[in-house]
């Protein structure tokens, strides 16, 4: 089971990234077609976009580390991932309580429970 759980992180990580790129296609391209280079300060929605496309390949390591600790029985690894995660989660869903921190918040405590050898 968590296995699953840890895959479930990276998976959140790939859906970021596909969610992003559709959500922010015009303010993504017109920063491409500018020059790519320093053309995400200005407007805020491009600084908003590449922030949000970038938080995928972090989700992805962190599921990538998580199914590693998993494979490897590094329940200490885990633990800190779940914790990590779990705090993030949290306090995005206090930030931005109509948001998809929600799907993290899910994931992130059963990668902790499954660090204390429960899952």
């Amino acid at each position: 089971m968590a296995i699953v759980v840890a895959w479930c992180l990276f998976a959140l990580g790939v859906a970021h990234i596909a969610f992003g790129v559709i959500k922010y296609r015009t303010p993504l391209l017109e920063a491409v077609s500018a020059g790519f280079i320093g053309q995400f300060q200005v407007p805020e929605i491009r600084r908003t976009a590449f922030w949000f496309v970038l938080l995928g390949p972090l989700l992805m390591f962190a599921g990538h580390a998580a199914v590693h600790a998993v494979s490897v029985g590094d329940l200490a690894l885990l633990r800190l991932i779940g914790f990590y995660a779990t705090a993030t989660s949290l306090v995005g869903v206090v930030a931005f309580p109509k948001s998809p921190f929600w799907a993290a918040l899910l994931v992130a405590p059963l990668l902790l429970v499954a660090g204390y050898g429960v899952l």
